[in-house]
């Protein structure tokens, strides 16, 4: 087994350089965008036409309300809070800022597009599905706008993809890519959790949120990656 491992360790150091965007991970881009538009458009039409997996959002909010408890619904709002559109807004513009700074002038340009496009996204999105939230009685969270797709879950989802996908592309380190993947597998679930939680979004809203972001953070990744590759192109 570990000749095996030596060998599949070189081929992905060879094809996946840590100081460039080579083919492959434009290949990976285009993947995600693809099967992530086509998962969204999945849940989308279950959720326009009623289908079964509206009666299991219900009830798998159901069973959560039910089972709710003080301290975890603490830990719960705290992530919550912690990733609204406020606070990710302001981490995104500092973290560009300091990138600017440091001459990173491309992944500016992809963490912004990816984090603002993306609300701005979601919002439109909001506005055409017209999704009513969960209902509770008590509630825990009392939200007035609309519920599909989630925008914690997207905001979580753009961001940290973008930071792992920063880390990826720049490291070559294997520990500090295997944090980089890390991070996002873990907190993208945890946000997108704990809005079902809260009672916030149903399952299907979480998910399609997380589809949408990745779609949106690949598109934003092969539109830099192609303006990049032109630009290079016309000094040559």
């Amino acid at each position: 087994m570990l000749p095996r491992f030596e060998q599949l360790k070189k081929f992905l150091k060879a094809h996946v350089p840590s100081k460039t965007f080579p083919g492959l991970y434009l290949m990976l881009c285009l993947f995600a965008l693809v099967t992530s538009v086509w998962f969204f458009a999945a849940i989308a039409e279950d959720v326009a036409e009623g289908d079964p997996l509206t009666i299991v959002d219900a009830r798998f909010s159901a069973w959560l309300h039910a089972h709710s408890a003080a301290s975890l619904t603490f830990l719960m709002r705290v992530v919550s809070d912690l990733h609204s559109l406020w606070y990710v807004g302001i981490v995104t513009v500092a973290l560009s800022a300091y990138w600017w700074l440091k001459g990173l002038r491309d992944w500016v340009v992809i963490l912004m597009s990816a984090v603002f496009g993306g609300m701005l996204l979601n919002f439109i999105l909001k506005h055409v599905f017209l999704r009513a939230r969960p209902q509770f009685d008590p509630p825990i969270l009392t939200l007035t706008t609309y519920s599909f797709p989630s925008g914690h879950t997207l905001m979580a989802t753009v961001f940290y993809g973008a930071l792992g996908w920063f880390v990826l592309s720049r490291s070559d380190n294997w520990p500090m890519r295997l944090f980089a993947i890390s991070i996002p597998l873990v907190m993208i679930p945890l946000v997108g959790f704990s809005r079902i939680y809260l009672g916030a979004h149903y399952l299907s809203d979480v998910l399609a949120a997380m589809a949408e972001g990745l779609a949106w953070l690949a598109f934003c990744l092969i539109c830099a990656e192609t303006m990049k590759r032109r630009r290079e192109a016309k000094r040559q």
